[in-house]
């Protein structure tokens, strides 16, 4: 069995990993609790700001998308609203 050499050759150190992220994680649970509790305030004072940069940020990424990006106008392909303008022989 290869499991009991390795926890012999390192000298018993596998013993302690159990308790330590046990106990890590049970400091960051705490640490976590007291920053929320702490700190709701400010983030929940923060939010309407950060609906309204979100708002800002869809808009100038959605117009983007479908051609008022301002390069001048309708995509060869497709008009204002995304559909396929009928076309004759060669495009034109």
């Amino acid at each position: 069995m290869l499991l009991p050499n390795v926890i012999q050759k390192a000298g018993g150190r596998e013993r302690y990993r159990v308790p330590l992220r046990i106990a890590l994680v049970v400091f960051l649970g705490i640490a976590g609790f007291f920053l929320w509790t702490e700190h709701r305030a400010h983030l929940f004072g923060a939010l309407p700001y950060a609906l309204l940069l979100a708002c800002l940020a869809v808009h100038f990424f959605m117009h983007g998308a479908h051609g008022h990006a301002g390069a001048g106008g309708k995509n060869s392909s497709t008009d204002d609203h995304g559909s396929q303008e009928k076309r004759g022989p060669g495009g034109v």
